[in-house]
């Protein structure tokens, strides 16, 4: 059996080289390779909000993916990212229930989505991982949609100056009507707020 390599992730920054993607940093556990991933802006902000623990009005695809599987008892083990050719990744979802283990073809931007509502490893092949990673990449803060994790795993939004200008009383509106908009990243920028007052 290849040898898998565990994966964290790193970082979440907007590509600039592609409008609306984002690039999505992974991180070799123990080691100093990472494995950057563009992704599109709805899987970009499902990790996002995951992350964050905000929860949406409505369950989006993702979330939707998990009470199904909940639903029929079927657990994720891992995702695996398994091959890269000619420039686009490919991943596996392993998963099983009392009677069955599966094996799901994936996006790696979808499997990692899920692998994180399940609280499963994200692995790389050894094959991929010498094709796609790089030593050194750097992850810039300088856009707030959506939020960019820190290496705590957490994403801290960039600040808007007016923010700490309002009220908690405001705060809190703003973040229920926030919510109610689906504007989750106005939402996570808000909250980061409130948590800074507490």
């Amino acid at each position: 059996m290849e040898k898998l390599i565990e994966l964290e992730i790193l970082g979440l920054s907007s590509n600039h080289s592609q409008s609306g993607s984002f690039t999505l940093v992974l991180g070799e556990v123990g080691g100093i390779r990472r494995l950057p991933i563009v992704i599109g802006m709805f899987e970009a902000q499902a990790i996002a909000l995951e992350i964050e623990k905000i929860v949406p009005n409505r369950p989006m695809t993702h979330d939707l993916f998990k009470s199904f599987a909940n639903g029929f008892n079927f657990n994720l083990d891992r995702i695996v990212i398994t091959d890269m050719k000619e420039g686009v990744f490919y991943a596996k979802i392993q998963c099983k229930s009392e009677a069955i283990e599966a094996e799901i073809d994936a996006r790696p931007s979808d499997a990692i989505a899920i692998a994180i509502r399940f609280g499963c490893p994200i692995f790389c092949s050894a094959k991929a991982m010498a094709e796609g990673a790089v030593e050194h990449f750097e992850v810039e803060g300088e856009e707030s949609s959506p939020p960019q994790p820190g290496p705590s795993q957490k994403f801290s939004a960039k600040k808007e100056p007016s923010l700490k200008d309002f009220s908690l009383d405001k705060l809190n509106q703003m973040l229920d009507k926030a919510i109610s908009n689906e504007d989750y990243e106005k939402a996570a920028r808000i909250r980061d707020e409130i948590n800074k007052r507490n």
